[in-house]
């Protein structure tokens, strides 16, 4: 199994970045699969003080708990300030930008921090592949 598949596995705590209150958007419906699935979700969002039931987040440094992994649902342009805010967190085992999602950038930041990345892939998707 590949490092990535295994850290999805292995993984707790999620970091949604972009969740979003529409249950039609991706976000929203792959967050709440992830809590079904049994992970810890917690939705990042600066338009929102609570997602799901849940304290949402400005930005990911201002989450008080460890993240296991940063999931983006942003655009691609607005990927790099994400990052930059993420590694600020020692916790992060992975990040994971969604389908058509790319900051090669942003995963280069990532990568020298000795951090695997994942661009243009769903969590969704390929949790259902591998569980």
């Amino acid at each position: 199994m590949s490092e990535p598949n295994q850290i999805l596995l292995d993984s707790k705590t999620i970091a949604v970045v972009g969740a979003s209150p529409n249950p039609a958007r991706p976000s929203h419906w792959i967050s709440k699969y992830l809590m079904s699935e049994g992970y810890t979700v917690i939705p990042v969002n600066p338009g929102h003080d609570e997602l799901f039931g849940l304290t949402c987040y400005p930005d990911v440094e201002s989450i008080e708990s460890e993240i296991d992994i940063v999931n983006i649902y942003r655009r691609s342009d607005q990927v790099l300030p994400i990052i930059v805010s993420a590694l600020k967190k020692s916790s992060i085992k992975m990040v994971w930008m969604q389908d058509n999602v790319y900051n090669e950038d942003a995963a280069s930041l990532v990568e020298e921090a000795g951090i695997p990345v994942v661009m243009n892939d769903c969590i969704y998707r390929v949790h259902e592949q591998i569980k």
